[in-house]
């Protein structure tokens, strides 16, 4: 029996996992429901199982029947701060906690990966290592795993490594998508306080505007990007949050933005840093303001090995046939902290949409919305990939 067909087998169970963990979603790197919800899900596998001792992590290893290397499978488990607006059986009970981001399906398809591999652990060539990590959501719960051995679980380092990310909108049901080379960006955070003398909103002469400064400033910070950086090597610069003031009529001492950097290349993620804060310096001291900035460095690009890219691609066209991988032509802006896996061993990571039937990939509420659902049908398919990259790769030697 195939691994589609297996993982099909499997389907009404992994729905009732997906469902029970979307009831309850937590945040952060401490998720203890969702730790002992996995651990039961995983009970009676052939696991060597170790948890986390700064995050409630899961990382279970399954020996194979040859003496090949390990690969590692990872799925993310936590959630996101945001209030659920959907009309489902299912929705989330926890006020202002929503699987908006699909994890909870990341945690099931790993999970039916785990039952699917085991079944069939003598055939394995090597071992897998199931990274089921909390914290992906702007905790670095990737890069606390690595420090806590998980690429090494298995008594040797992995020689490569997989990840899954769900859309809601974007790509049609059931179809997987990637790329070699960089798939997501990097996202970094500039934080500025442009320092004044406040004043009477009568007489701005006799005071020092930080308002009017650091509004100049976001307008520039636009134009530096466009004219300093090539268009085939993006970078993104948004101003999310701008603070000052209290009153109409007072000019403050003070005011304070922030913005996300999204790049793709460490050569523009290092000349962006710089020429940001030339830029919000320069126009401070035209003004007579002094201004703080600092860079924050967030998640790395998530670059795909080519050949584990090609790999995936390959296995997703021998698994269901062809028409069900695209190659995309382009990286998306947002970032994962996969990326710290993929620092450090070659690998991939794949997108599947999960758009529900009754609604329009083009239209439906994108990942992280309090709208977003997500295709309990993608299951399977999932869990399958994710078997069949392991049994492959190991296969490779």
């Amino acid at each position: 029996m195939s691994f589609t067909e297996s993982a099909q087998d499997l389907r009404d169970e992994l729905v009732q996992l997906r469902h029970s963990l979307h009831t309850t979603p937590e945040l952060g790197l401490q998720l203890p429901m969702t730790q002992e919800k996995v651990l039961a899900a995983l009970d009676g596998l052939p696991l060597e199982i170790t948890t986390g001792t700064a995050l409630s992590s899961v990382t279970a290893v399954l020996r194979g029947g040859g003496n090949g290397p390990a690969v590692l499978l990872r799925g993310d488990m936590d959630a996101l701060p945001v209030t659920e607006r959907n009309d489902l059986p299912f929705i989330s009970r926890h006020e202002g906690q929503m699987h908006a981001c699909g994890h909870d399906l990341h945690t099931t398809m790993l999970v039916g990966a785990a039952k699917l591999l085991s079944a069939r652990r003598e055939e394995l060539a090597g071992d897998v290592v199931f990274m089921f990590q909390p914290g992906e959501e702007g905790h670095e719960g990737a890069k606390v795993m690595i420090e806590e051995g998980v690429l090494d679980a298995a008594g040797e380092r992995v020689v490569a490594a997989y990840g899954m990310h769900v859309v809601s909108s974007m790509l049609p049901p059931s179809l997987f998508a990637s790329r070699p080379g960089p798939v997501m960006a990097a996202a970094d955070v500039f934080e500025v306080t442009v320092k004044g003398r406040g004043g009477h909103g009568s007489s701005p002469h006799r005071a020092l505007d930080p308002i009017q400064a650091g509004c100049e400033m976001v307008g520039a910070l636009q134009t530096m990007v466009t004219r300093t950086f090539d268009v085939f090597d993006p970078v993104v610069v948004t101003v999310g949050s701008f603070h000052g003031g209290t009153a109409d009529n007072v000019i403050p001492d003070e005011a304070r933005f922030e913005a996300t950097v999204r790049t793709f290349s460490k050569e523009n993620r290092a000349l962006v840093k710089r020429r940001l804060v030339e830029v919000v310096e320069g126009i401070a001291a035209a003004h007579g303001l002094s201004v703080d900035a600092s860079f924050g460095m967030g998640y790395p690009v998530t670059v795909n090995n080519p050949g584990e890219a090609d790999f995936v691609a390959g296995t997703a066209d021998e698994l269901f046939g062809p028409g069900r991988f695209l190659v995309t032509p382009n990286p998306v802006m947002g970032s994962e902290d996969f990326s710290y896996v993929l620092e450090n061993v070659p690998g991939a990571f794949v997108f599947l949409g999960a758009c529900p039937p009754d609604r329009d990939p083009a239209t439906a509420p994108y990942n992280h919305s309090p709208e977003a659902r997500f295709d309990d049908a993608v299951l399977p398919d999932g869990a399958a990939l994710y078997a069949a990259l392991a049994a492959g790769r190991l296969g490779r030697g």
